[in-house]
């Protein structure tokens, strides 16, 4: 048997809910996982064994008893360190909030546990998910970041420490730590999920998503904590279970994808420019084409920092005041920064977005989805920066589903592939993400094997 660990979610599901093996002895695999590697890794803000035992046996009891089971029953999950968990610490990444214990878990906790769901722990959060680096390291090439903010997510994932992770993204911090680290990261459009009793940074912005090491995973986690919550005015309404069941309907047709270098293009580095190319050119003028911007998109380089800084400002910015000296100089650089943008500049930045998103429609008319790099590059060297999410400010601006594909690598790191939907449209991105992770894994199709 394969170890345990080292299981997806939808496989330890099926296999606890069939009584090949327990959710006891699936938990007790990953912690064993843990403590092989997080000497190293370092990707656990908080754990608790007894705990995370408890939960399992009981999940275990519910089996055996015939109860009805979730989607999720008795496989463990990871929760960012700024997601409110009742029974762990949730510490925002700061020596600010030592010890906070929250009175009562955030939405998508509650979703995980009423799915069947393991809380395995806290994974690390760089400081008030922002920029100012945790102690986690890429699971890959310990000298290298593992990106951020959702930094222990992404490297438990990728280290089998865990099948499954929550993160949350406002710029880059679920898309590039999943290019960093080597598995997939997936932002929802935005409103899917509750963020009740998640650290706001920028409403207009903030979203949660997951890691996983599969695409049914994501499907399964994301449909398992995307139900309505009126705690969150921000969010919108989908059916239950649309995304998995959207996996289970073969695509009418082969996937036409739009390269898109975007505005960030200029700032990727050379590396990954040309195993994108390459990769591009691979898959062949059949499935992917070179398409530009509308001019619309010439200016629109600091519209998503003008609503982000602005709103870290208001939000962070009485943190700072309260406790002098114990922020970091970026975060405290960019409460300057934010406290400078005006009223006007902000309401005309979020009054961009549905103009851009209307300018957009002729490119999803005739593609399924755009394709572009996830990250500047692979993973830099060291950890006193967490890399650059310039590749993914526009489209978590544009309130649009993305998601990151681990297909390729540059220097021996891993590189991700990443694609963008229209609005809502997250099923189909989900299904066009599968079939390239499958064509990369059978070598076939789609210029895999070589056009």
């Amino acid at each position: 048997m394969t170890e345990l660990n080292k299981l997806t979610a939808a496989e330890a599901a099926t296999g606890i809910r069939q009584g090949r093996f327990t959710s006891e002895a699936l938990v007790v695999a990953c912690l064993r996982r843990i403590a092989e590697r997080e000497p190293d890794v370092q990707a656990w803000a908080h754990l608790d064994e007894a705990y995370a035992l408890a939960q399992a046996r009981a999940a275990d009891a519910a089996q055996q008893s015939g109860q009805a089971l979730g989607p999720l029953h008795g496989v463990p999950v990871g929760i960012k360190d700024i997601i409110d968990t009742a029974e762990l610490p949730t510490e925002h990444g700061t020596a600010i909030f030592a010890g906070r214990r929250p009175t009562e878990d955030a939405s998508v906790v509650r979703q995980l546990k009423a799915a069947g769901a393991v809380i395995l722990g806290k994974t690390v959060t760089t400081e008030l998910a922002f920029f100012g680096p945790g102690k986690t390291r890429n699971p890959v090439n310990l000298e290298h970041t593992p990106g951020g903010s959702s930094s222990g997510s992404a490297a438990a994932v990728a280290d089998f420490h865990v099948p499954l992770a929550l993160g949350t993204q406002t710029a880059g911090s679920i898309l590039r730590p999943a290019s960093y680290c080597g598995c997939i990261g997936f932002k929802p459009t935005f409103g899917l999920i509750s963020r009740a009793g998640v650290l706001e940074q920028s409403p207009p912005l903030d979203t949660i998503g997951a890691f996983a090491r599969s695409i049914e995973d994501i499907a399964l986690v994301t449909d398992a904590i995307s139900g309505a919550d009126p705690r969150d005015a921000g969010m919108g309404s989908r059916p239950a279970g649309a995304l998995i069941e959207g996996l289970r309907t073969a695509p009418e047709h082969q996937p036409r994808l739009a390269f898109v270098r975007s505005p960030a293009w200029p700032q990727g580095e050379e590396a990954m420019q040309q195993a994108f190319a390459a990769f591009v050119a691979r898959l062949g003028s059949a499935v992917v084409e070179e398409v530009e911007l509308p001019g619309a998109f010439a200016d629109t380089g600091g519209l998503q920092r003008a609503v982000q800084f602005r709103d870290i400002a208001k939000n962070f910015g009485p943190i700072a005041d309260a406790h002098p000296g114990r922020i970091s100089a970026k975060l405290a650089e960019v409460i300057a920064g934010g406290r400078g943008v005006t009223d006007t500049e902000y309401e005309r930045a979020l009054a961009r977005r549905e103009p851009l998103t209307s300018a957009l429609a002729p490119v999803f008319e005739r593609f399924d989805a755009i394709i572009t790099p996830a990250a500047a590059g692979a993973a830099p060297k060291g950890l006193g920066s967490t890399g650059s999410p310039a590749f993914n400010f526009l489209w978590t601006y544009l309130r649009l589903p993305a998601i990151s594909l681990p297909l390729l690598e540059a220097g021996g790191l891993p590189l991700g592939v990443q694609l963008v939907g229209a609005r809502s449209k997250d099923a189909e991105l989900l299904a066009i993400s599968r079939i390239l992770l499958e064509e990369k894994r059978v070598g076939s199709a789609l210029g895999f094997a070589g056009n």
